[in-house]
C-alpha cells in the first residue's frame, strides 16, 4: 500500500518533515516515489512552515494513497490557509 507520510530529514533536536509518498513497506527515512512538500515545525518569523501541494496530493489520493493522521491534518490546515 502507497502512504502520504513525513519523513524526517532534520538535525539532532531541529526536526525538518518532507512530506513524501512512499511504499508503507519502506522505513521511514527510507526511498519514497515523490515528493510533495515540507513541514518545519520549529519555523520562527518569516521562515516558511508549511507547503504542500495539493494537486499532486489530491492526485495521488485518487489514485489510492493514504494519508497518516499528521499528514491529514496538514492536508486540512493547508487548504484553510490557501
Amino acid at each position: 500500500m502507497v502512504t502520504i507520510r513525513l519523513a524526517r530529514v532534520g538535525a539532532k533536536k531541529r526536526p525538518f518533515y518532507n512530506i513524501v509518498v512512499a511504499d508503507q513497506r519502506r522505513a521511514p527515512r527510507g526511498r519514497f516515489i515523490e515528493r510533495l512538500g515540507f513541514f518545519n515545525p520549529m519555523a520562527r518569523d518569516h521562515e516558511e512552515k508549511l507547503r504542500i501541494d495539493l494537486e499532486k496530493t489530491e492526485e495521488w489520493i485518487r489514485k489510492g494513497a493514504r494519508p497518516s493522521e499528521r499528514v491529514d491534518h496538514l492536508i486540512k490546515q493547508s487548504r484553510r490557509t490557501a
